[in-house]
């Protein structure tokens, strides 16, 4: 028999905005896909509802129409 998966738990706001900071740094303050430098968000690669972490490995900067189409959602 399978076990449930554990519930992972979100990061604080404080943490998260801080890992927030550094990916949108790292990324040069740039939408990874068009290069858009307005209405960033940070996208978790592999989706947190797919396992996928926050680590910085998993976490890249889209600007919210890329993040949306990645998400399958249109404008």
């Amino acid at each position: 028999m399978s076990r449930p998966k554990a519930a992972r738990l979100p990061l604080d706001p404080v943490s998260y905005e801080s890992l927030r900071q550094l990916i949108l740094r790292r990324d040069g303050w740039r939408c990874q896909s068009c290069g858009a430098m307005s209405n960033l968000e940070v996208h978790h690669r592999e989706f947190r509802s797919h396992s996928g972490s926050d680590s910085e490995e998993n976490l890249i900067t889209l600007c919210s129409t890329c993040h949306a189409s990645v998400h399958g959602q249109t404008g």
